[in-house]
């Protein structure tokens, strides 16, 4: 399909003439094409249509004035908008304009052309390169795009004041679903928000199920991908490209399972390309846009409800409920899912069934409730590792702990939909591992998850229940023989230093020479410090890249609320330890230098979800095996590369 606007006839190429005064044809449902005055944009962009005029060259708009804030996510600098009417597919576009690429901006559909053009990668380890970029040279400009409207927009907008801009030609060329090739595995792809991404170490402990869901299938049987990052939502996942390129990856029947809801929630949604959506847009986003724009490759859509957020600040003895009372999107989902044909994993109903049996201890541990010495990861306020940097316990992000729970909520939900005939669901399911099908069948994932011991599941003990969980899995800590890790007994020297060796990736003879016995924190320090030493040259990153505002050592964040972005190592100096008059001599210097690097923190006084420290080192203090595994956690997150995928098992 092809359109000339310019007053040299091309061959084969549909002939846009001016209207009767010179100016723009509008749009025509007899037609199929024309100029509109709102783009198909949601919320719908006003353009301008009165101040187009047709020339030798093409049809031209020239704006007197621009909005020059182009850096925030709401400004219009109008211009216009050719409408072609075309059913759902995937399109070559190919258009060539009257002016320098340098002079006006192109779009297609309300999509964020600045996020089209650079090289950007959909995943936070930078395994997933978009391949489906904006060129735009000179006067010519080119995209592969999925439609799911019965239209296509072609935006033109200005970047300049006073300079003409405009359309001389547009090229649509279809292109055909992607068979697979014989013998190639289907693929499943997860396209979601900061709750189903993959994360990097830099992040530890934040997971998304989406991180840990491959795991439950059969690689032989189907290739997992996740699509999904933080702060998304149906809108900007759309704008900025990651749907697209998502859909031209996939193959006739590969499934695309995708969660949207809690940035949906955002009070942006009047801006251009803000995160929020009313129910009207999420609904047409779903609708008109997700929906036709899957099918219309070939590929299968399974919706699946947002999580319930977890209240920070839940009381103990509180039911949970549904976080969504402003905007009902988990209903509309289902509703939506049955009303269009689409399977709809219920996970936010399942995840509120799961919190209140779990109960608040459990559910608050394996969200992000972080204390000193949890971890050297961060957020984009600054290092965890004094505690939270927002001073807040974080109940919408989580714990690797809880996102294999989610996972386990997923699969049996479709499980349970393959039980009720849903051919979609039974297809996901047979792509499971064998031993997970027969979890899902039985109820017991302990084979799946031998990591979970029986006594650190509900009340104190799950305290530490997402890094024992880890030093479990990573064979470093063992259970008892009844499957028990016992939290609150003493830890051996003996067992911590060769945990330690193992989780930093040493040979075990590096730690040796220490007397067995009860672990004192004293003889934790001196072996975090030898460690340290031991397998870093340098310091890595995670002590010296997420550092934020600096906070006076000694002094209380928690006075100032402009202390976020707080900096990694501890914020009281070792001058102000009230007891370390109490470390033995020989061990003084070392255990100094341990708790300055921030291997190990005053336990006496911290809290979660506050950026607080103690007074105390408590030098002859006897180590609990759940210290111990705060402890390795964090050293063992240390010794990975911070933008490493966090899923090694």
């Amino acid at each position: 399909m092809r359109f000339n606007f310019t007053a040299h006839p091309a061959p084969g190429a549909v002939t846009v003439e001016a209207d009767a005064r010179g100016g723009a044809p509008l749009y025509s449902a007899a037609t199929g094409y024309g100029f509109v005055t709102h783009t198909g944009a949601l919320p719908a962009r006003p353009v301008h249509s009165e101040g187009i005029r047709a020339g030798a060259h093409g049809f031209t708009i020239t704006e007197p004035v621009i909005d020059t804030a182009v850096g925030g996510n709401h400004y219009n600098r109008f211009g216009m908008a050719f409408r072609i009417k075309v059913p759902p597919g995937a399109y070559a576009l190919k258009v060539r304009t009257t002016h320098d690429a340098a002079d006006a901006t192109v779009s297609i559909t309300g999509m964020q052309t600045s996020r089209l053009i650079p090289p950007v990668f959909w995943d936070a380890a930078n395994l997933l390169p978009n391949r489906t970029r904006v060129t735009a040279q000179g006067r010519d400009w080119s995209y592969r795009y999925v439609n799911g409207r019965d239209f296509i927009d072609i935006e033109v907008e200005p970047d300049k004041a006073g300079v003409p801009v405009g359309l001389a030609e547009i090229v649509l060329t279809p292109i055909p679903p992607q068979e697979r090739p014989a013998g190639e595995r289907p693929a499943l792809f997860t396209l979601g928000d900061s709750t189903v991404k993959s994360y990097t170490f830099d992040e530890a402990p934040m997971s998304g199920w989406g991180q840990v869901f491959d795991d439950l299938f059969d690689p032989a049987r189907v290739k997992v991908a996740s699509y999904s990052m933080g702060g998304r939502s149906f809108r900007n996942a759309y704008a900025e490209g990651r749907l697209n390129d998502l859909l031209l990856a996939g193959r006739v029947g590969d499934v695309v399972m995708i969660q949207f809801g809690h940035n949906d929630e955002s009070a942006d949604e009047s801006d251009r390309y803000g995160r929020g959506a009313t129910e009207a847009m999420y609904e047409e986003m779903i609708r008109q846009v997700y929906l036709p724009a899957i099918r219309a490759r070939g590929m299968v859509p399974v919706l699946v409800t947002p999580m319930s957020r977890v209240n920070g600040n839940q009381q103990p003895g509180a039911p949970y409920g549904n976080s969504f009372g402003k905007r009902r999107f988990p209903e509309l989902l289902s509703e939506l899912g049955a009303e269009l044909d689409v399977p709809v994993v219920d996970l936010n109903a399942r995840s509120v069934e799961y919190y209140n049996a779990a109960g608040h201890d459990a559910i608050t541990a394996m969200v992000m409730s972080i204390e000193a010495g949890e971890t050297p990861g961060k957020t984009n306020d600054g290092s965890y590792a004094n505690g939270h940097p927002a001073n807040k316990i974080d109940g919408t992000h989580f714990k690797e702990a809880l996102s294999k729970q989610y996972a386990r909520l997923v699969v049996t939900e479709l499980a349970r939909l393959a039980a009720q005939g849903d051919r979609t669901a039974t297809r996901i399911v047979a792509q499971l591992r064998d031993d997970v099908r027969r979890a899902v069948a039985s109820g017991d994932w302990s084979a799946i998850h031998p990591e979970i011991a029986g006594d650190i599941v509900d009340g104190k003990n799950a305290y530490y229940r997402n890094q024992i969980e880890k030093l479990l899995q990573l064979g470093a800590l063992r259970k008892d023989a009844q499957g028990n890790f016992h939290p609150e007994a003493p830890m051996r020297t003996a067992e911590f230093s060769g945990a330690l060796a193992q989780v930093m990736g040493l040979p075990a003879a590096s730690l040796a020479g220490h007397a067995d016995g009860p672990l004192t924190r004293e003889a934790m320090g001196v072996l975090l410090h030898d460690a340290y030493h031991a397998k870093f040259t340098a310091k890595p990153a995670y002590m010296t890249d997420y550092n934020g505002k600096t906070v006076l050592p000694g002094s209380d964040p928690n006075l100032d609320t402009s202390a976020r972005g707080a900096m990694y190592y501890p914020l009281v100096r070792w001058e102000h330890l009230r007891d370390t008059a109490a470390v033995a001599p020989e061990h003084r210097n070392k255990l100094r230098e341990a708790y300055e690097l921030g291997l190990m923190r005053s336990e006496a006084g911290i809290a979660r979800g506050r950026m607080v420290n103690g007074l105390l080192l408590e030098p002859k203090a006897l180590v609990t095996r759940a210290k111990a595994a705060k402890a390795l956690y964090f050293m063992w997150v240390l010794a990975q590369p911070p933008k490493g995928e966090n899923d090694r098992r």
